[in-house]
């Protein structure tokens, strides 16, 4: 089936979901909760996805039989029915057609994503915070379940950095249009003079894996430190040496660093803190890979922190404007509020087939 410019395979998925059922009648499957559990999300994923586009082709084969009754029988009291099931099959096809636009292996799974306060001072950080409140929003208006993972506050208001789960029906594809940098123009509240002010933020969006290729971990690239946890989480947390640090240092000239302290266990944090890392060290492979595809088409992408990818004006004017996909709006205060969706589908527009080429 082809569809909007892309394509959706549904023998391929229907066999996926055939060879998935099997996998979940096994009586050994919940020996292991975390990967029963994965096994589980991703089968009633392909099944609503699956159910969606059979039943969106059984609407086309009702509407092209009645159309064809109507002209064969001169009926025209089947008009009415004709225009029901045209405007049921419009609106399930304009649902369907952000699915298709996701060219990404990893698209289907869930994501971390992060913010950190960039250039600003206490406006960036401000800034930081209103950024996660915004997507805290969107995610919940996608029906998204979203956890804190880690988080440090700014020194006198918002935040430095947090770093967030979303778990949901193709979080990571929906996500990723908002990686990168983003530009926060206004009038600043945190001084005397009421000056403009602007201020950056960098969001960096992970997939959540555990098989992926790509990705190679060596026992020996990790220190594992703990600590007591402070910040958000209750008493339990912070009283006991929960908080998981985990450095990498295998094959990268810059160490990587990855912090949790929101779950009770330090087992639990270790748990996550591994797949914040398999997700960050997926995301520098897929980005290099990107970076290589870039130079075979003569594209030339700046990456240093100044290149915003969007900006968001409060002064002298209202507007959201995103410099890949020219989608922008004056509605900013809805935007921070978390209506995201035109420019996450404006952005999957302009990406099809940046993935894959």
């Amino acid at each position: 089936m082809t569809a909007f410019g892309g394509v959706f395979d549904l023998a391929t998925k229907q066999a996926e979901m055939t060879v998935l059922e099997e996998r979940s009648a096994d009586p050994d499957l919940w020996n292991d909760p975390q990967n029963a559990q994965r096994l589980m999300q991703r089968l009633s994923q392909i099944k609503a996805e699956v159910e969606r586009w059979i039943r969106l082709e059984n609407q086309i084969v009702t509407i092209t039989e009645l159309t064809e009754l109507a002209e064969t029988e001169a009926d025209d009291s089947l008009r009415g029915e004709i225009v029901t099931e045209l405007v049921a099959a419009t609106k399930a096809m304009d649902a369907l057609e952000v699915e298709v636009l996701f060219s990404g292996s990893y698209d289907d799974r869930d994501a971390f994503l992060s913010i950190k306060a960039g250039t600003g001072g206490t406006d960036a950080q401000d800034w930081a915070e209103m950024m996660l409140r915004m997507y805290t929003r969107w995610a919940e208006k996608r029906d998204f379940n979203v956890s804190v993972i880690d988080i440090s506050e700014g020194d006198e208001a918002g935040l430095k950095s947090v770093t967030i789960e979303l778990r949901g029906s193709y979080a990571y594809g929906f996500a990723k249009a908002e990686a990168g940098v983003h530009r926060l123009i206004r009038l600043s509240p945190f001084n005397s003079g009421n000056a403009r002010q602007t201020s950056f933020a960098l969001v960096e969006v992970l997939p959540e894996v555990d098989d992926a290729p790509e990705v190679e971990i060596k026992t020996e690239d990790l220190r594992i430190d703990v600590f007591r946890a402070g910040g958000h989480g209750g008493q339990g947390v912070n009283t006991t040496d929960s908080a998981v640090r985990i450095t990498y240092r295998g094959g990268t000239p810059e160490q990587i660093v990855v912090v949790c302290q929101n779950e009770r266990s330090q087992l639990q944090n270790k748990e996550t803190a591994m797949r914040v890392l398999r997700g960050r060290l997926l995301e520098r492979e897929l980005q290099r890979q990107r970076e290589e595809k870039a130079k075979l088409r003569g594209e030339h992408r700046q990456a240093d922190f100044g290149s915003q990818m969007r900006t968001y004006y409060l002064h002298p004017y209202t507007l959201v404007k995103d410099h890949r996909s020219n989608c922008e709006t004056s509605d900013v205060y809805g935007v921070l509020d978390g209506a995201l969706d035109p420019f996450v589908e404006a952005f999957l527009r302009w990406n099809v087939g940046r993935d894959t080429e």
